[in-house]
């Protein structure tokens, strides 16, 4: 099932999307596109309905984030080995982690406000994996037992804020509007080997970045493995897996976003993104 919320910001409605494409509206059977949505109980139950039967909406609707209440947002850094040599790091013996306020989560697409005192803001296009069942030291063999989904995220960064004065990655991460997720929760059971899907981004129409999720350094299933020894992953949690190489950081010179840029992203069978840069006002 490809998953949606639909409608104005902060009044979100559950929805599907058909095989035409079309999206279909599941309010009457579910409240919203969250955690106890994502239970597998309930992504079992929601996978027999026949979308025939449920109504149509409006295709100009706005789409909002693919999940709502998500309890954290676990990224993980430097998990592409040509990502980590362009950004002049080493390749991590072990994940690196860090978090993503849930306050910077928007609509795939929703313009990407670059915030007061921004003068290094940077893309990055992720591979977002969706929480469905709880997990606390996992094994990675049963990692995918714990997954409900997966989702593109836009891990957009302000790179002064995130590596200048105190570099605490976090403060460069958060921003409001700097964690568009969509514009489809894909379901699990439609994508059969995470690892095997191109993932890229554009900028104003030029390619930026291209690779595969073959290229992560630490898979899928070991990050979900990883991340649930140090701390519980709960439905409607995300873990955005790291970026391949491309982004405005690894040019020389660099490349920062700047008002009325337009970003451009997708990742095979979950979709595209698309964000317009705007000032702070």
């Amino acid at each position: 099932m490809k998953l949606v919320r639909y409608g104005r910001m902060g009044l979100e409605r559950p929805g599907l999307v058909d095989d035409r494409g079309r999206i279909r509206s599941l309010s009457g059977h579910i409240s919203n596109i969250d955690g106890y949505a994502l239970l597998p109980q309930v992504l079992r139950r929601l996978a027999e309905i026949d979308p025939a039967t449920l109504p149509v909406v409006d295709g100009s609707v706005r789409l909002g984030p693919c999940v709502a209440g998500v309890g954290k947002v676990v990224c993980v850094g430097l998990n592409y080995s040509a990502h980590a040599a362009e950004s002049g790091m080493a390749v991590p013996d072990d994940p690196v982690l860090f978090m993503k306020a849930t306050s910077a989560i928007s609509g795939p697409f929703d313009d990407v406000v670059m915030p007061i005192g921004a003068t290094k803001v940077d893309w990055e296009v992720e591979l977002g994996v969706v929480i469905g069942a709880p997990a606390k030291h996992v094994e990675p063999d049963f990692a995918r037992h714990h997954i409900a989904g997966y989702c593109i995220v836009n891990d957009v960064s302000e790179r002064a804020f995130q590596l200048e004065g105190t570099g605490q990655w976090v403060k460069g991460k958060s921003c409001d509007t700097f964690a568009p997720i969509g514009p489809w929760l894909v379901t699990a059971d439609e994508v059969p080997d995470p690892q095997a899907l191109d993932i890229w981004l554009e900028v104003d129409g030029r390619r930026r970045q291209d690779g595969t999720t073959a290229e992560m350094i630490f898979g899928v299933d070991e990050l979900v493995a990883y991340v649930s020894r140090f701390m519980s992953l709960q439905p409607g949690d995300i873990i955005a897996t790291g970026t391949p190489p491309g982004v405005g950081l690894g040019y020389d010179p660099p490349v920062w976003l700047q008002s009325g840029n337009v970003m451009r992203l997708g990742i095979t069978g979950l979709g595209v993104q698309e964000q317009r840069v705007v000032a702070a006002r």
